[in-house]
């Protein structure tokens, strides 16, 4: 007990998770797989996984993950592009979830705007983008 009187307690701090901010992380790093992609048609996501190797023993290793586009060509050849949060498109506008590209030459200025209009810088010592709440 006397070693427990020499000891001083004080309150945890809250921990400084922020789901939504960890959201728009992941937009922003699969709209820079996006340009990737359209650079390379054939690129795929590495993702680390556990798994068992040759001798059956539980490793890490690297997966390949293939990444969809997130447009679509039109027969006229334009394009449609969209975001998706998980598996659904973010709706920029009530029922209006695409926007059209005249060429798809054109998406990566696109995907461009799409950072400097929705993701801002945070402050100082932050590496995250900060996106304004595109859903309601």
């Amino acid at each position: 007990m006397t070693a427990l009187k020499s000891l001083t307690f004080t309150t945890l701090p809250k921990s400084t998770v922020n789901p939504t901010l960890d959201r728009r992380a992941k937009i922003i790093a699969r709209l820079e797989e996006q340009k990737v992609l359209l650079r390379e048609p054939t690129y795929m996501r590495v993702v680390r996984a556990w798994g068992k190797n040759d001798s059956g023993e539980k490793v890490m290793i690297d997966k390949k993950q293939r990444v969809l586009p997130w447009w679509s060509p039109q027969p006229n050849g334009a394009c449609v592009s969209f975001l998706r949060a998980g598996w659904k498109p973010i709706e920029f506008e009530k029922g209006k979830a695409a926007i059209a590209v005249p060429a798809v030459d054109k998406l990566p200025s696109v995907i461009d705007d799409y950072r400097s209009e929705y993701i801002h810088p945070m402050p100082m010592g932050n590496s995250l983008g900060q996106m304004r709440n595109l859903r309601k």
